[in-house]
């Protein structure tokens, strides 16, 4: 197949050739720097959040003046029953006098009443729609950070996923991105709303009374200390729930892959006692951080409760001596409540937002990993068809700094000739093809493509010529006829496919599917289930046949088929490889004895080179390979 082109870092990074390293732009292992950060991914929302800011406001507005409308009606029904001036002055006074000759009035109270209704329904109409435009701009926000997440990953080097767990990356992608959301979700309009309605009630409380203003805040400080407090106990014990999360995935993912090893292996208990342990520390770690920002509510309430004590002593006094009526009175008392309401839900949505930070933190990580070398595409050339010529020129390579992996290798490989690579697992086969598709760049020297250097070329120009078979296969849910023309870009029409399924083989055993070429492949992970490892080997070889590329690539291309599908495939490459350049990996060396070269690896370097029966005669390591595969007596491993 072709490799789909790379989508490009739109940031210069250097290449990660040997290690995984996190270097975000902010910091993110602190709760400001994460914060920071993703209210700056949300500011193109910003129209949204205005808008909700506007609305909070108007809500925030109506509510504060509603207990001030119900200290009025209060006042007119107090001063019609007692029938007598208040010992206060001013608006009750006026009130008072016509209690004195009508009772109480009624249809003042009434008025008012009807007045407060409309105020608090305005309220609430305010604040659903600050919910909606609160909900429209988080549900933007969250679809922008996965496609931040899904192009970064495309930009990642292969390194990043050979030492990063597939589930551990799942987990950022799906679960904390999802955490970051209901977050988001949870706490920004009531927070927004808090913060207002803070703001708003103390002014009022200011207005009526000074003095009861300033007792009401002798128990913020309080309740700053106690939020502040269970706050920095609760965040490590989110940040260990969402990596216990995380690792617990990972688990999950590797043993649904591997079930069928596990149980061939008798493994079920081991695998079962380890999930345990993976859930029992993500139990803990959640039960802390549940109980810690679980406990900030009865707390916050012991505070509020004094507040509303200190303000209904104080209050009476102030009644008593005449200086403020008890309609006033109980307008405070309704705003030390609706004080106390906010500063809980502003402690609550701080430990809550723990939670959140501790998930943003891993998805910033991921977004923070050392990319590959961008590549100016202004630089990509408008290349014809290449013959194929291949030569490594002194390359080196090393997956760490300390440990050489490839030294000094050299090769020449003319247009059209067919290279078999073999050698023991760990001999560096994969990796020299690695370094031609420019997975990864050579740490020294230099490998050629008709004459050029590949790092003058983009990733996009190398691969764009390359066909690969793994001997992984991977098929995406679609139909069989999509997944044979994912090898291209081009727009293939029928009968190509169909050819190219009949030069691999394929063709028989597809037209006997129920849908034929139109038979959708499983997505659900089985990736093809319904057909045997040995066919879904051979739709892949199909892709190849379709990409028609310059060079191909054949790692153990055969080695899920059976011997007389084997055969037919050999037949086939021979036909594929007719003009273009081959490189084979391979154990079964039954399958490479028409190579035009054989190379022989060990330990990162060519011990041999040659043909079968040149390297057959001269009795060294190809030697002793082919003797261990087809010798009658194999000699006992000890």
């Amino acid at each position: 197949m072709k490799i789909p082109p790379a989508r490009r870092a739109p940031v210069s990074a250097q290449e990660s050739g040997r290690q995984v390293t996190i270097t975000p732009p902010e910091n993110p292992g602190t709760t400001k720097g994460s914060v920071g950060r993703l209210l700056r991914i949300m500011r193109p929302e910003g129209r949204f959040l205005v808008g909700v800011l506007a609305c909070v406001t108007m809500s925030v507005a109506l509510n504060v003046v509603g207990p001030l409308l119900l200290g009025r009606a209060t006042d007119l029904v107090f001063a019609g029953v007692v029938g007598r001036s208040a010992p206060s002055a001013g608006a009750a006074h006026g009130m008072n006098r016509i209690a004195q000759s009508r009772g109480i009035d009624f249809r003042g109270v009434g008025i008012i009443l009807l007045i407060a209704l409309a105020v608090f329904v305005g309220a609430g109409l305010f604040m659903l729609a600050a919910t909606q435009l609160a909900n429209r701009a988080i549900n933007l926000t969250e679809a922008r950070l996965r496609e931040d997440v899904q192009a970064k990953l495309s930009r990642l080097p292969l390194v990043y996923f050979d030492r990063a767990k597939r589930g551990e990356v799942l987990s950022r992608a799906t679960n904390d991105i999802d955490n970051v959301g209901q977050t988001l979700q949870q706490t920004l309009a009531q927070a927004l709303n808090s913060v207002v309605t803070i703001l708003g009630v103390l002014a009022m409380m200011f207005w009526i009374s000074p003095l009861l203003a300033l007792v009401a805040l002798v128990t913020v400080p309080l309740a700053g200390v106690v939020a502040t407090r269970v706050g920095k106990l609760a965040q490590p014990q989110f940040a260990k729930q969402w990596a216990s999360t995380g690792r617990l995935n990972a688990h999950i993912e590797e043993m649904y892959t591997g079930h069928a090893l596990v149980k061939v292996c008798g493994r079920q208990q081991e695998t079962v006692a380890a999930f345990r342990d993976q859930s029992e520390s993500l139990y803990q770690a959640g039960f802390r951080a549940q109980f810690m920002s679980g406990s900030i509510q009865p707390l916050m309430f012991f505070v509020s409760n004094l507040n509303y004590v200190l303000v209904a002593v104080v209050g009476a006094l102030k009644v008593a001596t005449g200086t403020l009526s008890i309609g006033d009175v109980q307008a405070f008392v309704q705003y030390s409540r609706q004080l106390a309401m906010p500063l809980t839900q502003v402690a609550s949505i701080s430990t809550l937002v723990q939670s959140g930070v501790a998930s943003v933190e891993r998805v910033f990580e991921l977004l923070g990993a050392e990319e590959e070398v961008v590549e100016d595409s202004s630089a990509e050339r408008r290349l014809g068809r290449l013959r194929g010529e291949v030569s490594f020129d002194k390359a080196c390579f090393r997956y760490e700094q300390d440990k050489p992996l490839i030294e000094q290798l050299s090769l020449q490989v003319e247009p059209g000739q067919t290279v078999a690579i073999v050698g023991p697992t760990g001999a560096g086969k994969t990796t020299l093809v690695n370094l031609l598709m420019r997975f990864y760049d050579v740490t020294a020297g230099r490998i050629m493509l008709d004459g050029m250097d590949i790092r003058s070329m983009t990733r996009d120009e190398v691969r764009s010529c390359i066909g690969m078979v793994l001997q992984d296969t991977w098929l995406f849910g679609g139909t069989i006829a999509e997944n044979i023309a994912y090898g291209t870009p081009r727009d293939v029409a029928r009968e190509e496919i169909e050819a190219a399924a009949r030069a691999a083989h394929a063709d028989r055993f597809i037209r006997t599917l129920p849908d034929g070429y139109d038979t959708v492949v499983c997505d659900d992970g089985a990736e093809g289930a319904g057909m045997s490892a040995g066919e879904k080997q051979l739709i892949t070889i199909a892709r190849a046949f379709v990409s028609d590329p310059v060079i191909l690539v054949l790692d153990e291309a055969t080695s899920a088929v059976d011997t007389r599908t084997e055969v037919l495939i050999q037949r086939a490459m021979v036909r594929l490889a007719d003009g273009r350049t081959s490189f084979v990996i391979a154990h079964r060396l039954s399958t490479i004895r028409d190579a035009d070269l054989i190379l022989v690896m060990e330990d990162g370097a060519i011990v041999e080179q040659g043909k079968h029966d040149a390297l057959l005669t001269h009795q060294g390591a190809y030697a002793r390979l082919y003797a261990a595969q087809f010798e009658e007596t194999a000699t006992p491993v000890t």
